[in-house]
């Protein structure tokens, strides 16, 4: 199991050439059977990131470049009258696939960012009545631009916490920018990159996550963060229970991708700021300056104040 994730990452290094603890959560989320939203400027590597995970899988992938004038059924399918048979036949939207890319996920209507988003949190696609169901594994990578690009269309809180986590890329840094400019155009080399785990890996994987033991004590300090988030004057709306399952969740795929079958502190607050920062909310909901969120910004206090199990 070891060597598949080390294969994996190591096979999105080669295009992806920023922040290697992007590109673990990114594994992280995918272990834990979670959705991704990357949240960047225009240009630091958000599509090549999604794009070299989903290339990196032996499995089915489509990307959705969303517009304005995008509809549900674009997303999810239509149903179309087949004269020869007098019936109605669906036909699957990008949406069925096992990893999908929706690109600039707030650049299109609430009404289709809400079929999405319903499509993430059940794994099914209802279209005329009539259930889809989507086949596992599931995955949403989805890139947006900060909330102040043009054009914007914000998730509202209860869309943002259908993703498991949120991540910023920022900018690269000298030397690794560097190797961007002396490697050949990331493009071509993403077209060459080969499959290094198949379905039933991944698959195997994520059933390994769901068999990791988390204690007491763990469970004890994810529900003292919560607590103290839900309690913290800087916050109108803490963390709720399904972010303490989703930071459990995440916990465990950390424990799974260093080798083990145990969780420690350590899993959890590696976890904290990309699975907690985008479900809390503070009144002014003003960023803290240099890309880091208001949320963030408080769950970088509370993982100081809450005292973490020895």
């Amino acid at each position: 199991m070891q060597d598949s994730i080390e294969r994996l990452r190591n096979n999105i290094g080669e295009v992806f050439l920023g922040d290697t603890d992007a590109v673990n959560r990114a594994i992280c989320c995918l272990l834990a059977r979670g959705h991704l939203l990357i949240e960047d400027v225009p240009g630091v590597g958000k599509t090549i990131l999604a794009m070299s995970l989903a290339r990196s899988l032996d499995c089915s992938f489509n990307r959705i470049q969303l517009t304005p004038d995008m509809l549900p059924n674009d997303v999810l399918g239509v149903s179309i009258y087949n004269r020869e048979t007098s019936a109605f036949e669906f036909k699957k939207g990008p949406i069925f696939a096992n990893i999908v890319l929706a690109d600039e996920v707030n650049r299109t209507s609430p009404r289709t960012q809400s079929a999405l988003l319903e499509a993430m949190n059940e794994a099914t696609v209802s279209v005329d009545g009539e259930m889809h169901t989507l086949s596992p594994p599931f995955m949403v990578i989805a890139t947006q631009n900060p909330m102040d690009f043009e054009g914007a269309y914000p998730l509202p809180e209860s869309q943002l916490d259908r993703f498991l986590m949120r991540i910023s890329l920022g900018y690269p840094t000298a030397e690794a920018e560097a190797r961007v400019l002396e490697l050949r155009p990331a493009g071509a080399k993403l077209h060459n990159l080969a499959p290094v785990l198949t379905r039933e890996e991944v698959l195997a994987l994520q059933q390994r996550v769901d068999d990791v033991k988390l204690d007491g004590a763990l469970a004890k300090y994810i529900i003292a963060l919560a607590t103290a988030s839900r309690e913290d004057d800087e916050l109108q709306i803490g963390l709720s229970p399904r972010a303490s399952l989703a930071l459990a969740q995440a916990a465990r795929a950390t424990a799974v991708m260093n080798g083990r079958e145990y969780c420690v502190p350590e899993d959890i607050t590696a976890n904290v700021l990309a699975v907690c920062s985008h479900r809390v909310f503070s009144a002014g909901r003003a960023a803290a300056g240099n890309g880091i969120s208001a949320g963030e910004v408080v769950m970088r206090r509370l993982l100081k104040s809450v005292p973490s199990p020895a």
